[in-house]
């Protein structure tokens, strides 16, 4: 095959790095090797037996995809997910992406088909891998390009064009069960005293090192929950995290600009806040 993603490379990028976690040995291995066969300039810098492991490498090793397996003892790979997902990796940089490996299962596939991340099934075959490895390696490169361009990536088919990732890693942890229960109030200070804010009034929520700022129309306030459980316990379909430390309401979204530095920017409907988006969530506004 002429476009066989094992074809030799001649990019001018250094090779992809990357951390493997599966608690089953035998599976690691097979993976490994298929890897190897459709994706040799992958350099798997780490491997994990367990999701907090898991997280513990792509932590120190900060590598460009992680494949990780959904279901493993102690830390799932969803919740490792989550936690990788909110990784502070700095207004320059990226997160890493994230390939789930999983038993065939409806409902996750369903999930995955959105475009949010992908996912590989057991056993790994080298048709649907390779299939993996080609968007993946896009997806890549259209980072590396934004990063010598010095901007966010252009809009391109590279750039992921499902709903945000907290979306897919909900579907996930819900495992076709129940719808879950989400926040409908906000319990914050005002002044000097307590107000019950309901999650349908805020605009955004923004965080610093201490407190998060709630934002509605009259009403600003602050809570000490910070924006990495708040992205667990809002709708992810109502609430977009756009940034490490801002989640923004969809249906506050006025308009998406650049600044001078190629950033994108979101107007506030009914507030004269600017909100910047990080390079990790560019592709949520792909056809700016």
């Amino acid at each position: 095959m002429t476009d066989d993603a094992s074809a030799p490379s001649h990019s001018p990028f250094p090779p992809a790095r990357g951390v493997l976690a599966d608690d089953e040995r035998l599976m690691r291995e097979q993976l490994r090797a298929r890897l190897a066969e459709v994706w040799p300039a992958l350099e798997l810098v780490a491997e994990a037996k367990h999701g907090a492991e898991a997280v513990e490498l792509v932590e120190q090793h900060r590598p460009d995809v992680v494949f990780l397996d959904i279901r493993m003892p102690g830390m799932t790979g969803v919740e490792a997910a989550k936690q990788i997902a909110q990784m502070d990796v700095g207004d320059d940089g990226w997160l890493p992406e994230i390939v789930f490996i999983t038993a065939y299962d409806q409902y996750a596939v369903e999930a995955f088909e959105q475009g949010a991340a992908d996912y590989v099934l057991k056993p790994a075959e080298r048709d649907r891998l390779q299939r993996t490895v080609e968007r993946i390696t896009k997806r890549l490169a259209a980072r590396r390009a934004a990063d010598d361009a010095g901007s966010a990536p252009a809009p391109s088919s590279a750039a992921l064009d499902g709903p945000p990732i907290q979306q897919l890693l909900h579907r996930l942890a819900a495992g076709g069960s129940a719808q879950p229960q989400y926040l409908k109030w906000i319990q914050a200070t005002v002044g000097q005293g307590i107000q019950m804010i309901p999650v349908e009034d805020v605009l955004f929520f923004i965080s610093d090192e201490k407190y998060t700022r709630v934002q509605t129309l009259q009403v600003e306030a602050l809570i000490r929950k910070p924006i990495k459980e708040l992205v667990d316990e809002l709708d992810p379909q109502r609430f977009w995290q756009i940034h490490r430390s801002t989640l923004v309401a969809v249906n506050a979204i006025g308009s998406i600009t650049r600044d001078f530095r190629g950033r994108q920017i979101v107007a506030v409907k009914g507030h004269n806040q600017k909100l910047e988006v990080s390079r990790s969530y560019a592709h949520l506004f792909k056809g700016m």
